[in-house]
């Protein structure tokens, strides 16, 4: 699907705020109400918007304590890669886990309450999983950025 001019200003648009009316967002393109929706809907057939989410308040439900956890495998085959990524998907705490290149073989995003909560997630969920051969933490001092925009 080639986006337009107007498609990639609608998407900036809903990206920042997607609870905005249709009459709202065709105030701000100058397009009518029943083109934004149509816009809308063919961005969502074609899966250029893949879903709408509510972003949490980290703090206010105390999971701000913010890790992210090196793994490396025992070894890099086949098998060891698909236990791993299937026992990870369970973990509630890991809310990303990137597949990467370099030292480690991946990079996992994990929330929790504080350093105890992470001890307690180490020793009897992460490290309970196979084939794990090392892992590296390091923790979030202070957020300088942090969106989920990608801007077009």
């Amino acid at each position: 699907m080639m986006l337009d001019k107007t498609d990639k200003t609608l998407i900036n648009l809903l990206q920042k705020d997607s609870k905005q009316t249709t009459k709202q967002l065709s105030l701000q393109l100058n397009l009518s109400v029943t083109a934004v929706y149509e816009r809308i809907k063919k961005l969502e057939k074609e899966k250029v918007i893949d879903r709408y989410v509510a972003l949490i308040n980290k703090n206010k439900i105390e999971k701000s304590f913010l890790v992210f956890c090196h793994v490396k495998l025992i070894q890099h085959t086949k098998e060891y890669v698909t236990t791993f990524e299937r026992e990870i998907l369970k973990l509630e705490e890991v809310s990303e886990c990137f597949h990467v290149s370099g030292d480690y073989d991946y990079i996992l995003k994990i929330y929790v309450k504080d350093m105890d909560e992470y001890r307690n997630f180490m020793v009897t969920k992460l490290t309970a999983i196979k084939h794990i051969g090392s892992t590296h933490s390091t923790f979030a001092i202070e957020q300088v950025k942090n969106t989920t925009e990608i801007k077009l």
